[in-house]
């Protein structure tokens, strides 16, 4: 071998040595990248399903979600979605996972649309996955879409750096779910019905421990509902009643909202019960009309009502389903409870007291 052969195979070795430098280096850089990406863009969060004592039902405009009138609820201690949300550049597409199924169509279409507005507002450009999970019956009356969209709004402006006040949040969840937007702040919460987009959010009227209060769902039913709120909102304006509930709105509203306030059971139980059935007159009367109660839930409304009049501080409130929220006074649970077990037609019973804000997972 001659001294140009010999110089050839160094620069050769040379070069394969860089070579594998900067392949190395650049390994080492994607790998940290991925990493950062993975710890920076994934959050997980829990919001409570919550109950309306003044209802929400009807769009004044569908697309933005923004109600016909102005709502009151509680938040749901123990009924709960956790969500957790993940940029990540190897994805083409979003992914939703609800209670260990992989959900397309709708409903993946439904969380796409608000993770649209996230990565427009955080400057991305990759998908997400979405892995949520409830612990109660969703689709039956029991705000699941509201703790689902309330936690996914939270987790999604989370992961992807944005730090929003608690009022975005819920304009951001309201987009998903009217509802949602009242499982973002604590305890007893108002939805303002706002004069557009930019106004219309919830806000908390008292702090969970304000009122010791407590909801026993009386589940008759934990199937999913066959027409699901979107669509019943909709059906709204055909009932001839909605425009007087509508119109009555703010009395309503004012009546529960100084009963919370002063902590006035009795006239909670009134108003509470006067505008769920209300909204079920509505909801029976729209075209198609819409029946969401079964005998068992005409069972619990006719037996809480007795309860009532022999002295127990209960009510009942009924929300897009069959299942029949039962308020009381905490000292007054575990009777109520009881009572409703040996209903028949009663399948179970969920306790919650009066539930926390939407909160971060460390």
């Amino acid at each position: 071998m001659d001294d140009s052969d010999f110089d050839t195979k160094s620069r050769i070795i040379e070069l394969l040595d860089v070579r594998g430098k900067i392949a190395f280096d650049y390994a080492k850089k994607v790998i940290y990248h991925q990493m950062s990406d993975h710890t920076e863009r994934t959050a997980t969060s829990i919001a409570c399903a919550n109950i309306a004592f003044i209802k929400y039902w009807g769009n004044r405009d569908s697309a933005l979600r923004l109600p016909v009138n102005g709502s009151l609820s509680m938040n749901l201690d123990g009924l709960f979605t956790r969500t957790t949300v993940s940029f990540q550049n190897s994805l083409g597409f979003d992914e939703l996972i609800i209670n260990g199924h992989e959900v397309m169509g709708k409903g993946l279409e439904r969380v796409s649309a608000i993770l649209d507005i996230v990565r427009q507002n955080a400057g991305l450009d990759i998908k997400a996955q979405v892995v949520s999970e409830n612990n109660f019956p969703t689709g039956a009356g029991i705000a699941s879409s509201a703790a689902a969209f309330s936690a996914l709004a939270l987790a999604s402006t989370k992961a992807a750096g944005l730090d929003w006040p608690e009022f975005a949040v819920s304009r951001l969840a309201r987009l998903g779910s009217g509802s949602a937007s009242r499982s973002i702040p604590a305890g007893f919460v108002e939805w303002k019905m706002g004069s557009g987009d930019e106004d219309s959010y919830a806000v908390s009227i008292a702090p969970p421990e304000h009122w010791d209060l407590v909801d026993c769902v009386a589940i008759v039913s934990a199937g999913h509902k066959e027409t699901g709120s979107t669509e019943g909102h909709a059906l709204a304006p055909t009932s001839p009643l909605q425009a007087a509930r509508v119109v009555d709105g703010p009395r309503r509203l004012e009546i529960c909202r100084r009963a919370i306030l002063e902590r006035d059971f009795d006239s909670l139980a009134s108003i509470i019960e006067h505008d769920s059935d209300m909204m079920h007159a509505v909801m029976m009367t729209s075209q198609p009309a819409l029946f969401y109660w079964k005998p068992a839930t005409l069972a619990v409304m006719g037996s809480v009502r007795e309860w009532r009049y022999s002295g127990l501080p209960v009510a009942y409130t009924i929300d897009a389903g069959p299942n029949v929220h039962v308020i009381c006074l905490s000292e007054s649970a575990s009777t109520i409870v009881e009572l409703l077990k040996a209903l028949p037609g009663v399948e179970n019973v969920l306790i919650a007291k009066v539930g926390p804000a939407a909160r971060l997972e460390p």
